[in-house]
């Protein structure tokens, strides 16, 4: 489909996407963009994402605890009032 048609006819585009299908747009006879369905995401996916990331060092649980170091819930509120 060209880039022309794809802008005309934008609402069909999306319809034939949301079948399933997958469409190539051009502008002077080359490919410039193809869209397609999202790949659906799930839990699964999130879970081997995280299993390439390292754990977080001794020195980051340090950091946190020091940065918790200096929240404290008593005192006056800066908000109140706001």
């Amino acid at each position: 489909m060209t880039a022309t048609e794809a802008s005309r006819n934008f609402s069909n585009l999306l319809d034939a996407i949301e079948r399933g299908e997958t469409v190539r747009i051009t502008r002077g006879n080359h490919v410039v963009a193809e869209m397609k369905p999202p790949r659906r995401r799930t839990g699964a996916d999130l879970r081997s994402a995280l299993d390439r990331i390292p754990p977080p060092d001794d020195r980051f649980a340090d950091d946190i605890a020091a940065a918790l170091a200096h929240v404290s819930s008593e005192g006056n509120d800066p908000w109140a009032g706001a």
